[in-house]
């Protein structure tokens, strides 16, 4: 797979000691050789941790060079030892690029409650910074230091050509694999470009695009303190994308966030399935989105696709339970094709072949029309399966 890396940014990637297992990166450095714009979308959960408060401060804003990751330690629920040692790390990351103190970014995920290991994080960012490079193996490096449960790197990436004849580049990294819900959830992403954007208008393109890419993923609903969406815009390679270019712009970064969002749940803690979920027919998108969720958070509606059932009385009812007005006989449902549900009445189908559909495949398709409107949505979820819950109850033991 090609990776479309943007210019003026390197990258690094170490094991520092918060995991227990010394093959396994845990501490990544990104840093942009040119003072970038940063913007930010972050948890609605108002236990949000350190990291999220301190980013949540200083985003959007303009001349940040630095963003420092660490996985294992949440920095969640740490009080004002968390935010001192928050900031901290920020300072480090910004002394190894010459930068201001408040012209770094962080991002924490791991165990909720714990303190940040600081003897480890001041002797690793240094060293890090000794580290940095550019280029495809140090970007792809500092994606492992994302993950704690994940069993993949979570990458993606878009060209773009401006009206100009510029060619600019976005890239980006996630993480998570649980504790995954809409308004994000244990979910961290850093989204890089070499265009040169205003913080209004940075600010503006990734609300938009997470709107439809990390608020549309959910593995079982709960909503991480520890959510965060970082995007830096470093002008490397264009001035200001024009007015002209500003579409175009926002489509490929709306393209590529749906692209990384949807490899979370396709890599959710012990799930056998993942399943599309596409609402059309609604009076607006919030709606649209509500009956999604809904849905993909109904553990009735889940165990059905763990068990190759298709079930599909549980899959309205759940629609039904979403406290979306709509009119139940204009309801109609396609499960990987096959029309199970026209217009509020149950149609006759093979109930074998449908099961196998599910059966044999990872991946599950849910079409629900209603007729309420015009608008429409694209959610992603998995099913739940009992490695998924031997999974989390043995996390912290």
């Amino acid at each position: 797979m090609t990776i479309f890396l943007p210019k003026g940014y390197r990258f690094a990637a170490m094991h520092c000691g918060l995991k227990a297992d010394p093959a396994k990166l845990d501490l990544s450095l990104i840093v942009s050789d040119h003072p970038a714009t940063a913007a930010g979308v972050y948890t609605q959960n108002i236990t949000c941790g350190a990291p999220v408060q301190v980013d949540r401060s200083r985003t959007p804003g303009e001349g940040f060079q630095a963003v420092v990751v660490n996985s294992r330690v949440a920095n969640d629920c740490t009080g004002k030892q968390g935010w001192a040692d928050a900031m901290e790390m920020t300072a480090l990351a910004a002394q190894t690029v010459g930068a201001a103190p408040d012209k770094a970014l962080v991002m924490s995920t791991g165990v909720i409650g714990a303190l940040m290991p600081m003897e480890k994080i001041r002797a690793g960012i240094p060293e890090l910074g000794k580290r940095l490079r550019p280029g495809e193996e140090a970007f792809l490096e500092a994606a492992h230091g994302f993950m704690t449960t994940d069993t993949v790197t979570k990458t993606a990436s878009k060209a773009l050509c401006l009206s100009d004849g510029t060619t600019i580049n976005i890239a980006g990294i996630c993480k998570g694999a649980a504790m995954i819900g809409p308004n994000m959830a244990t979910m961290l992403a850093l989204v890089m470009t070499d265009a040169a954007l205003s913080p209004a208008l940075a600010q503006k393109l990734l609300k938009e695009a997470v709107d439809v890419s990390f608020n549309c993923i959910s593995v079982e609903g709960h909503t991480s303190p520890s959510d965060t969406v970082l995007l830096l815009a470093n002008g490397a390679a264009s001035a200001l994308v024009a007015q002209s270019d500003i579409d175009a712009f926002a489509d490929a970064l709306r393209l590529m966030c749906m692209d990384l969002a949807k490899q979370i749940p396709a890599d959710g803690e012990g799930c056998s399935h993942l399943i599309t979920i596409d609402i059309t027919g609604c009076k607006d998108r919030d709606s649209a989105r509500a009956i999604a969720r809904t849905i993909a958070n109904d553990v009735l509606v889940k165990t059905s696709i763990y068990g190759a059932d298709p079930n599909w009385g549980r899959i309205i009812s759940a629609a039904g339970n979403a406290g979306v007005p709509f009119d139940p006989q204009k309801v109609s449902l396609k499960l990987n094709g096959t029309e199970l549900y026209r217009t509020g009445t149950p149609l006759p189908f093979d109930n074998k072949a449908v099961s196998d559909s599910i059966r044999v495949s990872r991946e599950t398709h849910f079409d629900i029309s209603f007729a309420e409107g015009n608008a429409a949505i694209t959610f992603w979820t998995t099913d739940l399966t009992t490695e998924y819950v031997r999974l989390n109850a043995d996390y912290t033991t």
